[in-house]
C-alpha cells in the first residue's frame, strides 16, 4: 500500500535545501544487492522531499535527534550534542542530551536545555548519549546510552523519566539491560536503544551490541559485526529480559562484514518495521528497511533512502567530515492521528560551521 501525506501541518519555513527538489520514485527494492551498487541504483521505499537543517548549533557536534509531539502541538527533539573543540569522536567522552523545540516538523528548532549531563560516580559518568524519547500513558520516558569510562567497553541502556515534557527528568541509578555474559554475543555492550509496545502487551526493548573478543582481534575499519538484539518487560522502566540468547539480527556470514546500527522500530499493518543505517549491505550511505510478523524473524534488508547527495546539493565538506554525506540515526514522526510515518529525523555532517547538524525530511510516500 502506497500512503501519500501532504503539508497540512504547517506550509512555511521550506527554505535552504529545497534546492534540488528531488523526489524519489518509491517502487519497493526487494532483493538486497551486497557489497557495492551494480549497474543502476536500488530505488528506495521512501520517497523523500528535504526540510533542511533544521538544528545546527555553532559550537556543538549534533546528533541522535529524536522526535515527539508535544501536548502544545509543537514538535520536541531530544538530542545529543557535544563541544566541537572535542572533534568527531568527542561523543564517546562527553555527550549530553538537550532538548529542543519548532513550531512544526518544517520549522527551526530551537534549544530548549540540556536534560542529561554525565554524572559523576554513575554508570553515564562519561557520556550521556543516543537519546530516544518516547511517552506510554502519562508518562514521558527517554532511553538513552552511557558510559563510565570514555570507551565502549561501558556503555549501557538506561532510563529516565518525567510527567511533563520539559521535564524534571528522574534517571535510573542503574541501567535498565546489562551486557550479555563473557563469551556471549552481546558481552560487550548494550546500546542503540529502540523501543515498542508489542502485540503481546509486554513492552520491547531492541538493542545493539557485539562480542568482545570478535571486536578486539577483528582488522579494518569496522571491528567486529554489530547484532541487534531483543529484552522485553512488563513496565516501560523495566525490568527487561532478553528473550533469547541469540541475536534477532545477525548478518555476520554476509560478504563485507554487513552489518547495520541505528535502528528505528515502528509498528504497521499488522508488522514490525525497522530502519536503520546501512553498513555494508549496499554502501555505508543509504538507510534500510526491514519488516517482521513476530519481531524475532526478519526480512532481508532493503534500501529505506538513499545517500543524502541524492536529495540536497551542498558545499564541498571540510576535510575532516569524513562521514558527510550519510543520514545516520534515522528517527520517525509518526502522524499523531494516523500513526504513520510523516517525517524523517536523522544526523549528517557539514552545515554553515563544518561540524553535524539535525536533517528533516518530509516523507511524501513510502511502501513496506
Amino acid at each position: 500500500m502506497n500512503r501519500k501525506t501532504g503539508n497540512d501541518i504547517c506550509p512555511f519555513s521550506r527554505r535552504r535545501f529545497i534546492q534540488s527538489g528531488m523526489l524519489l520514485s518509491s517502487v519497493l527494492f526487494m532483493q538486497p544487492l551486497l557489497g557495492k551498487e551494480a549497474g543502476n541504483p536500488p530505488v528506495p521505499a521512501f520517497t523523500l522531499k528535504p526540510i533542511g537543517r533544521s538544528l545546527a548549533l555553532k559550537d556543538y557536534y549534533i546528533w541522535c535527534s529524536s522526535p515527539i509531539w508535544g501536548e502544545d502541538g509543537k514538535v520536541h527533539l531530544f538530542y545529543s550534542r557535544w563541544k566541537k573543540t572535542r572533534g568527531m569522536s568527542g561523543w564517546i567522552h562527553g555527550s549530553e542530551i538537550a532538548h529542543a523545540v519548532a513550531d512544526s516538523p518544517y520549522g527551526t528548532f530551537q534549544h530548549q536545555s540540556v536534560v542529561l549531563t554525565p554524572r559523576e560516580g554513575y554508570w553515564d559518568s562519561t557520556t550521556c548519549h543516543n537519546p530516544l524519547i518516547k511517552k506510554v500513558d502519562d508518562t514521558y520516558y527517554l532511553f538513552y546510552m552511557g558510559n563510565s569510562n570514555g570507551k565502549t567497553d561501558t556503555k549501557r541502556i538506561g532510563i529516565a523519566t518525567a510527567k511533563h515534557i520539559d521535564g524534571p527528568w528522574e534517571r535510573m541509578d542503574e541501567p535498565c539491560l546489562l551486557p550479555g555474559e563473557p563469551g556471549a554475543w552481546d558481552d560487550h555492550c548494550t546500546t542503540n536503544p529502540a523501543f515498542v509496545k508489542g502485540g503481546d502487551g509486554k513492552y520491547w526493548l531492541f538493542y545493539k551490541s557485539w562480542n568482545t573478543a570478535e571486536y578486539q582481534h577483528a582488522k579494518g575499519a569496522i571491528r567486529g559485526n554489530r547484532k541487534y538484539g531483543l529484552a522485553k518487560a512488563d513496565h516501560p522502566a523495566g525490568p527487561y529480559e532478553r528473550v533469547s540468547r541469540h541475536p534477532i539480527l545477525d548478518f555476520s556470514d554476509s560478504p563485507n562484514n554487513a552489518q547495520l546500527e541505528d535502528a528505528y522500530v515502528w509498528q504497521e499493518r499488522g508488522a514490525y518495521h525497522l530502519i536503520a543505517r546501512d553498513m555494508g549491505f549496499f554502501n555505508h550511505e543509504f538507510g534500510l528497511l526491514l519488516s517482521s510478523k513476530d519481531g524475532l524473524n526478519w526480512s532481508s534488508p532493503r534500501v529505506a533512502y538513499r545517500a543524502m547527495t541524492a536529495y540536497v546539493k551542498e558545499r564541498t565538506p571540510a576535510a575532516h567530515l569524513k562521514r558527510f554525506g550519510r543520514l545516520e540515526r534515522p528517527m520517525l514522526l509518526l502522524d499523531p492521528v494516523t500513526e504513520k510515518p510523516k517525517f524523517l529525523f536523522g544526523a549528517t555532517q557539514g552545515g554553515d560551521d563544518d561540524s553535524a547538524t539535525t536533517f528533516v525530511f518530509e516523507i511524501v510516500s513510502y511502501k513496506l
